[in-house]
Formats: C-alpha cells, structure tokens, sequence
C-alpha cells in the first residue's frame, strides 16, 4: 500500500488539484450502486430494456400518440416537394404552421414516403435507437464508465429513458429532439485537433438554431478552428435553403423567425424556458422587462460558468462536460420557448451527475459527501414527476403560488444544477491559486524529494 501511495505521488501532474487527484487515487476502492448496476451483463440489460419498452408499448398503444409534429415535419416535406407555400402551410385538423428553417423541410421531405401508420412505427424506433446513441456519446463525453460497460448503459438508457418527461414527450410528439442533441454530442466528443468539430453543430443550428449557441462555448473556449467551422457549416445550411426555397428563405429570416405566436404561447405550462416561468407568475401573456431581464442574467452568468468550466481542465475533473451541460441549459432557460420535450438535455445531464455521484460514493466512508447523489437523486425525481401536467391551470394564467414551483419545476433545476457548477469552478480554481503561490510550490517540491529518498 505504501509503494502505491508513494508511485501516485511521485508522478505529480502539474496544476492538478488535490481533488482531481484524491479522485483518481480513489476510485477503484469500492463499487458503487450505479457501477455494479452498468456492470450488469449485455443481455441481460438488452432483456430489461426490452420489458420496459414493452410496457412503454402498451402505454402508447392505450393513449394513442398522435405524434402531431412527426405530421406537421411531414407536412413541411410535402410543401417542399410540391413547390408549394411552405409558410403558409397549415396542418389539417390542427392548425399548426412550420417553424423550423427551410433546411430542415427539406430534411422532412422523405418522410413523405412513407403512410402516416408506418411513418409513426419508423419514428418511434428510431428516436428509440437515437436515445441509446445520446447515452453513448453522453458517456464517452463524461469518460465514464469504462469502456466494456457503456453498452450496457446505453442499452439500459434506451429502455428506461422513455419514462423520463422530455424523452415520453419527445416520442409521444415525434419530435427531432434527441437527433439535436445527437448531433451536437457529435462535435462535443471529436478531439479539438480534428478539422471536422463543429460541422455536426452547425448543420444542428441549421436545424433548429438554439445549438448555435455551443459554437460561441468553442469561440469562449479558445476552440476557434471549431467555433469557425460551426459558423461555416450552419451558412452551408443557409446557402442551401436559400438556393432551392428562396421565397421560403426570405420568409422565414426577414419574417417568421421573430413571430413567437406561430410556436405557441409563453405562458403554457409545458413552456419550461424563464420566459414562461415569468409569464406563469405574473400571469401575463407577455411578461415584459422582467423577463427579459431574466434570460439577459442567465444567459450571462449560464455562459460565464460554463466557458470557465470548459476552461478549467487542468483543476477539476470533466470540465468540458459541464461547460458543454451548463451551454445547452443556459440556451433552454433563455429560448422564448422551451417545451418540455426540449430537455432532453437531461440524458446527458444525469449521466454526469451519476459520473460524480459515483466518484463520491467511491471515496472511503470517513471523506464521503453527499452533495453530488442527492442532486442526482432531485434531478431524476423531476424528470420523472411530470408535475407541469398536473397544475390545475394548464393554460398557464391564474396559476396559484402554491403551483408555481411544480409549473417550472425544469427552469428551477437547471438554474440549481448552473449554481453548483459556478460553485465547484470557483472551488477548484481557488484551490489551484493557493497550490501555486510560492510557499506551496515550494512546500510540495520538498515533500516530494523527501518521499523519494524515503522509497529509495
């Protein structure tokens, strides 16, 4: 045991913080719950999954997803492939308008292929396939767990996922969500030196433009090669649509981009951005300064933690997964509409919060906290509460203050889980001030020779 202590610190890493290090000292002494639960063997986890889908099945089939926006995507396509108004377009049977860039409709244009019967049977599977996709890159994005049990986990995460609020929502509309984040965990994951890191979030941005806010995390972070390439590929997009649909394109950036109406009103409960919050408490159709103010904080202070997060490698562990987790938080609290279905951010979020978790149970009982399981434990509990639904007044106006938590419970979370990380930053960095003033170097210098010449 001594030598083994003495091999750890007889090989310093400079600018390593004590934390960072007591970590990797400590976590191969005792299994978690949540590691023995990824060391579950692959088929075993592939025969649960199976049984929860089954369930989740049965579900569906009892309450009869309508898949609305799968048929406004589809809807979108077919304009485009019939030259037709695609702006002007209504969904028949529900009036709902398109909202989404001109590149993305003609990303929608072979559904057209298919009947709406198979196309629901099509979608579902493969938003299904696309949630074990965002496990996998969520855990190569966090570095755990080890290799050998991440296909358990993502295995484990596509069959149980679907439980969680923004993943049920996203399936029971059809949404492009987990394609979203999907692709942004692309880019996230590529190495810095790899000339293609950024395109997948570009063509994201292209999409649905809220990602285009992890091109600015690059540019803060000093990736610039990556932010440029992100900024490059999103006026690929642009350039594209604007070729084939130049009506259509002149439409939507000169005109509907800024007309909130056509996605919906602020202030329904399933908008979970601060805009909606605002809204909901002062029951108002449009919450003014206030809110506006808001989001101007959050964005502000979101970025700030994350960009010195993402910055912050050298003294805190998976510093660039909270600065990428604190990014798309801070683009969900500040978009004018976040549905709930949009948090599927939350994949990634928990995956990181059991990383920690687990570091924290790994340490030995006496250095123990408790700080990282039961934010992991109150982050899984709301979104898996589904308390938006269950306030009386849905519509959003004359909500009771008693309501008013569980009507934003999402915007309170991720303002929570933001605050945490500026306060571990903060830790970590000023604990890397105090290892570095002279005193310390000096102090850790001479530990070091005495401990060499101790193991000689």
């Amino acid at each position: 045991m001594r030598a083994r202590g003495h091999a750890v610190r007889a090989c310093p890493i400079p600018g390593l913080t004590r934390e960072a290090r007591s970590g990797m000292a400590t976590s191969d002494r005792q299994d978690s719950k949540l590691r023995a639960a990824l060391r579950t063997p692959t088929a075993v986890a592939g025969l649960a999954a199976l049984l929860s889908l089954a369930i989740f099945a049965v579900l569906r089939h009892f309450q009869t997803f309508s898949m609305v926006d799968m048929l406004v995507y589809r809807a979108e396509g077919a304009a485009v492939a019939a030259h037709q108004d695609l702006y002007g377009m209504r969904l028949p049977g529900w009036d709902l308008p398109a909202t989404y860039p001109p590149f993305a409709a003609m990303l929608f244009v072979p559904s057209t292929w298919f009947d709406v019967t198979s196309l629901r049977i099509i979608v579902t599977f493969f938003n299904i396939g696309l949630l074990g996709l965002l496990a996998w890159l969520s855990f190569k994005l966090v570095g755990w767990p080890r290799r050998q049990h991440r296909l358990p986990g993502a295995l484990l995460a596509a069959g149980f996922g679907p439980w969680l609020e923004p993943v049920f929502t996203t399936i029971q509309y059809g949404q492009v969500n987990l394609a979203i984040a999907c692709l942004v965990l692309i880019d996230l994951t590529r190495p810095d030196r790899s000339r293609s890191k950024g395109i997948a979030i570009g063509i994201a941005a292209g999409m649905k433009l809220t990602p285009g806010l992890f091109a600015v995390y690059f540019l803060l972070t000093g990736r610039i090669r990556a932010a440029m390439v992100s900024a490059a590929s999103f006026a690929a997009t642009f350039l594209i649509g604007a070729v084939a649909l130049p009506s259509a394109s002149y439409g939507f950036w000169a005109k509907y981009l800024w007309d909130s109406s056509r996605v919906g009103l602020t202030e329904l409960v399933d908008n979970q951005s601060l805009r909606g919050a605002t809204a909901r408490l002062l029951s108002q159709h449009d919450p003014g300064l206030l809110a506006t103010a808001a989001c101007g904080l959050a964005l502000v202070g979101g970025m700030g933690v994350a960009v010195f997060a993402g910055r912050s490698a050298r003294m805190m562990r998976r510093a660039d997964a909270w600065g990428a987790v604190c990014t798309a938080l801070t683009a969900l609290l500040v978009s004018p509409i976040s549905w709930t279905h949009h948090w599927v951010w939350c994949v990634p979020l928990l995956i990181l919060l059991a990383a920690e978790a687990d570091r924290e149970w790994s340490r030995p009982k006496g250095e123990r906290g408790r700080s990282w399981r039961v934010l992991l434990t109150v982050t899984l509990l709301s979104f898996l509460s589904y308390t938006m639904w269950l306030v009386p007044q849905s519509a959003g106006l004359g909500i009771p203050w008693n309501w008013q938590a569980a009507s934003s419970v999402y915007p309170i979370l991720g303002a929570l889980v933001i605050a945490v990380v500026g306060r571990k930053v903060l830790t970590a960095r000023r604990t890397e001030a105090e290892r570095t003033t002279p005193a310390a170097l000096e102090s850790a210098e001479r530990g070091f020779y005495d401990d060499t010449l101790t193991t000689r």
